[in-house]
């Protein structure tokens, strides 16, 4: 069993290399995964989404 790690903002960015208003503004035309709530004011990523979505850039 593999263990989906929840990635914040701040590392996000730092993988991606994008900052916050260019990841939300790929969230809103759906071309970014949508971030799971985590607390009325904290979101995380599902790491594996983020690396398929990283990966479908790369072979692009």
């Amino acid at each position: 069993m593999t263990i989906d790690r929840i990635l914040r903002r701040k590392e996000v960015e730092h993988i991606t290399g994008l900052s916050r208003s260019t990841i939300h503004r790929h969230i809103r035309s759906g071309d970014f995964p949508i971030p799971i709530k985590l607390t009325a004011r904290l979101v995380g990523w599902r790491q594996s989404e983020l690396q398929r979505w990283l990966e479908a850039r790369h072979d692009a």
